[in-house]
């Protein structure tokens, strides 16, 4: 019971410091799990927790820090320049086209199933619209997410997997009645999308920029880039050697920590021979990708000790055995709400390991089949995205130049609505019953 009472104090202490900005999300990940882990006596072993939970994810912290640092060569280089200009020339000016442009491109390069690349290559060809455009870059790493977040549910996304696996289910059996699903998902996510680029739309045109008619952009762009950086005569080389890249990240040739160094180097010294040029392009980035990077180790910290003092694990069996009996035949809706701020607090493992397979079990006395508490599971993936334990959510804001706790707060109810588009839909098919 004390760990139970521990555990919730933390969660709720932890997002309070976060939400009300009275600690960073870096010194907050570290504080206070290491204040509450001494609270309830770990103090001999929470070194071994910590130094756990921050070695199980050094190597997306490698991956994230040289993987910042090669687009960063890219964008310096000026790689997606011609992209940039002529995706401008097409959307004449519009932030609408711009802001829908950016959810569909990132719903279409989410068909691989991986975050981090869809992020990479998502921010890569549209952030120079956006600050040409000025574009608040926190809308594109909202509509971005949101396309991650209901595409994540692909068998090769994860969560499917792992909720098929925790529960030894067919994968098929899982994720086809979904598609429905993520077919409205993908609509919502199109018109958040609309939404958000009218209210760009809108905020320009209060603040009195100009605007442009047919392809004419000489009144959009607006560039303060320093174009003492740019390497237009080493365009084709930097395309292929990104290309190259992408397709060994597809292809899953080597790790990608190690495959995101190589690149790094070759990048650099390809661009940027001299010492001194390195010098200088590491100085302009290192401060952005310390950030992520620094985030990424102290989310170890967090995981380290909730994991090892199984603090995750009081809290599961807690929600089970707080679900009143007249709740139980609705226990498969209750699993879908529970799964939006479970997969916030806890790692995507944590829960479909830990909690999914304590959930099936209490459906079960209900009548609530597994493949179906194993689909009312993936709902709260939007809302997964959004939280510190996501490696690639730091990618993303670090990518789009915007501050963690800003992008929560901007993108928060988008993400919740995505997740309870996701939930109806899945109601009104039947795939997740409302009733036993």
């Amino acid at each position: 019971m004390t760990l139970t009472v521990l555990a919730y104090a933390l969660v709720i202490v932890f997002m309070t410091a976060i939400m009300t900005r009275r600690l960073s999300p870096m010194t907050a990940l570290i504080l206070v799990p290491v204040t509450f882990g001494l609270l309830a006596g770990f103090g001999a072993s929470l070194g071994e927790m910590m130094l756990a939970g921050v070695t199980k994810l050094a190597p997306t912290g490698v991956m994230l820090l040289f993987a910042i640092l090669y687009f960063a060569i890219m964008l310096d280089a000026g790689l997606f320049e011609p992209f940039v200009q002529r995706l401008v020339r097409l959307v004449h000016g519009d932030p609408v086209r711009v802001v829908v442009g950016s959810a569909a491109l990132a719903l279409l390069v989410s068909l691989d199933g991986d975050g981090s690349t869809t992020y990479m290559i998502t921010t890569a060809a549209m952030l120079p619209v956006y600050r040409r455009m000025r574009l608040r870059p926190l809308v594109l790493a909202c509509v971005t997410m949101l396309a991650s977040g209901v595409m994540n549910l692909l068998p090769w996304g994860g969560p499917t997997a792992r909720a098929s696996s925790a529960l030894a289910l067919e994968v098929g059996e899982v994720f086809t009645p979904l598609v429905p699903s993520m077919v409205m998902g993908i609509a919502w996510v199109l018109y958040v999308a609309y939404r958000l680029g009218v209210a760009e739309q809108q905020r320009l045109a209060g603040l009195g920029s100009q605007e442009v008619e047919g392809s004419d952009t000489q009144g959009l762009v607006v560039d303060d880039d320093d174009h003492t950086h740019r390497r237009p005569d080493r365009l084709i080389v930097n395309a292929l050697l990104t290309v190259v890249l992408l397709a060994a990240l597809v292809a899953a040739a080597m790790p990608l920590p190690v495959l995101f160094m190589v690149a790094f180097a070759v990048a650099l010294v390809l661009n940027y021979p001299s010492i001194d040029e390195q010098k200088a392009l590491l100085t302009r980035h290192a401060g952005n990708a310390l950030a992520v990077v620094g985030l990424i180790f102290a989310a170890g910290v967090f995981t380290g000790i909730l994991s090892g003092t199984k603090m995750i694990d009081a809290m599961a069996d807690s929600v089970v055995q707080l679900v009143p009996p007249g709740v139980g035949p609705h226990f498969a809706v209750v699993g879908g709400l529970l799964s939006i701020p479970f997969t916030f607090f806890i790692s995507n493992d944590a829960f479909y390991y830990g909690v999914l397979p304590i959930l099936a079990r209490a459906g079960e006395q209900y009548g609530i089949h597994g493949v179906e508490m194993a689909r009312a599971s993936l709902i709260g993936q939007p809302v997964h995205l959004l939280s510190p334990l996501v490696p690639s959510t730091f990618l993303l804001v670090g990518l789009c130049g915007v501050d963690f706790d800003a992008h929560q707060r901007f993108t928060f109810r988008w993400a919740l609505l995505t997740a309870l588009v996701l939930l109806i839909t899945a109601l009104i098919t039947g795939i997740v019953p409302f009733h036993s």
